[in-house]
């Protein structure tokens, strides 16, 4: 009986200290301090500016006609094909998210990826203010220029061959305002080359550089150079590449509401700074070429009368000529873009196709 009331007055005494521990209030030891860590960089001091400068820009009276004049647009009509028809309730996928919704644009542009499955990207999505414009990267305007917020002015590096990089500034474009164009506005598919029989596969009836190979015609680059009686000219070399841009031509001052500005439609205004004696429409003599190019690419089964790619496995002269064609139609400029490497690339397609 002594042993059994010794173990419970122990294991009350045990229990008490227990209790005692878990209710105290813990005190860290103190360790020695750490380093000091190294200073930031100063960041670079803003430009002063005043309220005006701002409301020249961000006012009603300046915007609604831009919102009539994008309204007019087909960025403002869910990004159409060149057939007119409706694009972006179908390309919402990885590939397609960069440039047919705003969403994957913002994202292509912002971190050079897009996200594959994103749910952001799904749905019809037109082309908005905010899919363009950001935020100022400087409002010093006067030695910096207006940079009208774009989300990116840098030079543009090509789907087809990243090595080469297109650059549309020039004194048209100081600021290369163009270069978020190109970002879209270039082939997404590289001219055909020969397999070891000489050949070259077409896959799809939608086969070709895509719809959108303007910047790259315009300096003279991604055409298939058959040989031929008519010369290549330089790359970069087209007047338009030189002295033109596309913010110039197609976001000049317009002549009536229905060009120029965020119409994106082309406007004499800009033409006739350079042509004095009329606007031109189209390359003299390209558009009859283009027809003969396609007669004999519909004999050649690659094309249907259409103009449409017929999947099959062709010579690789005749892929290449099919290629030109295709290049051409789905620039839609008719030639004007870079005139000579237009007619280079028909004619020697033709060459190439004739007995």
């Amino acid at each position: 009986m002594k042993n059994f009331k010794l173990i419970l007055n122990l294991t009350i005494v045990v229990t008490s200290f227990m209790f005692f521990q878990c209710t105290s209030e813990y005190t860290p030891i103190a360790g020695a301090d750490g380093k000091d860590g190294i200073d930031g960089v100063d960041g670079v001091d803003g430009a002063d500016t005043s309220a005006e400068a701002c409301i020249a820009c961000h006012s009603n009276s300046h915007r609604d006609p831009i919102y009539t004049a994008y309204n007019l647009s087909v960025h403002a009509t869910e990004t159409m094909m060149y057939t007119g028809q409706t694009v972006s309730e179908y390309t919402n996928r990885t590939g397609c998210v960069e440039c047919h919704t705003s969403s994957g644009f913002i994202d292509y542009t912002e971190y050079g990826f897009t996200a594959e499955g994103n749910p952001a990207y799904q749905g019809k999505q037109t082309i908005t203010c905010t899919t363009c414009h950001s935020s100022h990267r400087s409002f010093d305007f006067e030695n910096d220029g207006n940079d009208f917020a774009l989300r990116t002015l840098d030079p543009v590096a090509l789907v087809i061959d990243p090595t080469i990089t297109i650059d549309m500034t020039n004194d048209s474009d100081p600021i290369g305002a163009s270069n978020l164009c190109v970002s879209c506005h270039q082939p997404r598919t590289a001219y055909p080359t020969p397999d070891a029989d000489g050949n070259f596969a077409v896959t799809s009836s939608h086969w070709g550089p895509h719809h959108g190979p303007q910047s790259t015609l315009l300096k003279g680059l991604g055409g298939a150079l058959l040989a031929g009686t008519t010369d290549y000219p330089g790359v970069g070399t087209a007047g338009h590449a030189q002295g033109a841009s596309c913010v110039s031509c197609h976001m000049g001052e317009p002549t009536a509401g229905d060009n120029g500005g965020h119409t994106w439609n082309p406007t004499d205004n800009a033409c006739l700074t350079c042509h004095t004696s009329g606007v031109p429409t189209e390359v003299a003599g390209l558009q009859e070429d283009m027809d003969t190019l396609l007669g004999l690419l519909e004999t050649e089964g690659v094309l249907t009368a259409e103009g449409e790619p017929v999947p099959g496995t062709y010579n690789v002269k005749v892929a290449q000529a099919a290629f030109n064609y295709l290049f051409l139609q789905e620039d839609k400029s008719k030639g004007i873009h870079n005139p000579k490497y237009a007619k280079a690339l028909i004619k020697n397609s033709i060459e190439n196709l004739q007995p």
